[in-house]
């Protein structure tokens, strides 16, 4: 490099072919993991398919004429957030995975 010449001229260049570069390994491996992602499968555990059943069955049900309260109070800017309702539960919560064994 000459002295006194831009050393943007003399870098955008090579800038560009590594970028140029980066794009077509990052679109070929796309391509390969798509592939991949095609043929992969997944096997839960008996453990993981009763806790995933349990799940669904026991939390599936919800009061909607509440759920429309909240959403009508929110949307009127009249919901208030209880926060000392909400730092109880979460004490109550830690306590609870403090006590847990792991």
């Amino acid at each position: 490099m000459k002295i006194g010449s831009s050393p943007d001229k003399a870098a955008a260049p090579a800038a560009a072919s590594t970028t140029n570069r980066a794009k077509t390994a990052g679109a070929s491996s796309a391509e390969g993991s798509a592939k991949d992602d095609a043929s992969a499968q997944v096997k839960l555990s008996d453990a993981a398919s009763s806790l995933m059943s349990t799940s669904t069955s026991s939390k599936g049900d919800f009061d909607a004429e509440k759920v429309n309260r909240i959403a009508q109070a929110i949307a009127d800017g009249k919901f208030e957030v209880n926060h000392a309702a909400i730092a109880d539960k979460l004490i109550s919560n830690a306590q609870e995975l403090l006590k847990s064994p792991h």
